[in-house]
């Protein structure tokens, strides 16, 4: 199994901001004081054009679907929450904590990436937000995979629940790896993907966010799989997001880091050193906005296409 791909799919969005209802759990949102919901909307979707267009110069596919128009979703500017690809041809959906983010799940986005990539089975896991104690697994959010070994590593929070996390591992056979991380404000940290980042041969982690008696057992799973670990501040992950990385490739096969300005500009000289040894190109993007109301960044914003082999 391939680490990275070099094909993604980015939702345009139509009416991106700040959610409250997703907000009670995300501590990294944030209100845009003195903008409009408007200006935010459209200073969102600069940003997000401006993303795409770097990532498509330096080599990557990327498909973009627009949001539904009037949507009622804010946060579909964050599409790995709701899907993931795999090679071994599944697409997986899953249960969403907030319920005004269970609407970005589309039928439309599955047909095509089913029709234009060859996907054949879909393992939807959406139905634990129906059962009497509803349990959550926000996708590549909640989990962070490492696909070459069959890992997934997940922090435990209201949106990234045991039930549903043992439930895709026994799906698509991987190890769950489970450990508490906390956020800003001390509570439970809701997504895996803005402590973690895992690439073929690295593995980005705010170890200082992780809950003192799982430290010496995630640094002890990342060696024994041969990853070079590259640490953290808290400060670097809860307020630059400098864990919501991403490896991809493009099309020369070249590796090719990306992240947001805010955490580019808080990364040491010596972190940078280390991340420059893994890959071809660091890329980041200014999307202050997006951060700023969406409590998400660049790794939030893609979702990754395995083409099924």
């Amino acid at each position: 199994m391939r680490q990275t791909t070099d094909t993604i799919l980015m939702i345009e969005p139509t009416s991106f901001g700040y959610n409250p209802d997703a907000a009670e759990t995300n501590k990294f949102q944030k209100q845009a004081a003195g903008l409009t919901p408007a200006e935010v909307q459209a200073r969102a979707l600069l940003e997000f054009r401006q993303m795409v267009r770097q990532l498509q110069q330096k080599g990557v596919e990327v498909t973009v679907m627009q949001d539904v128009e009037n949507s009622r979703t804010p946060d579909s500017i964050f599409p790995n929450n709701w899907f993931s690809t795999h090679q071994g041809g599944q697409l997986v959906t899953y249960p969403m904590a907030p319920v005004s983010r269970r609407g970005e799940r589309r039928q439309d986005v599955i047909d095509l990436l089913f029709q234009k990539y060859g996907f054949s089975e879909h393992v939807g896991l959406e139905y634990f937000e129906g059962q009497p104690e509803p349990t959550f697994l926000e996708g590549t959010g909640s989990m962070i995979l490492d696909r070459e070994n069959s890992i997934a590593y997940a922090a435990l929070s209201p949106r990234t629940e045991l039930e549903p996390l043992q439930e895709f591992c026994d799906k698509l056979n991987y190890k769950p790896v489970a450990f508490r991380a906390y956020g800003p404000t001390g509570e439970l940290i809701y997504h895996t993907n803005v402590m973690l980042c895992i690439g073929d041969t690295f593995a980005v982690i705010g170890m200082d966010v992780v809950d003192a008696d799982d430290r010496e057992k995630l640094r002890q799973q990342l060696e024994n799989t041969g990853k070079e670990t590259i640490e953290l501040t808290a400060a670097q992950t809860h307020h630059h997001f400098a864990g919501n990385m991403l490896q991809l490739r493009n099309k020369q096969n070249e590796a090719i880091l990306v992240m947001s300005e805010a955490a580019y500009t808080s990364l040491t000289k010596e972190q940078l050193q280390k991340l420059r040894k893994h890959h071809d190109h660091l890329l980041y993007f200014p999307i202050h906005v997006i951060e700023q109301c969406g409590g998400g960044s660049v790794r939030c914003m893609i979702a990754e296409i395995f083409r099924p082999e």
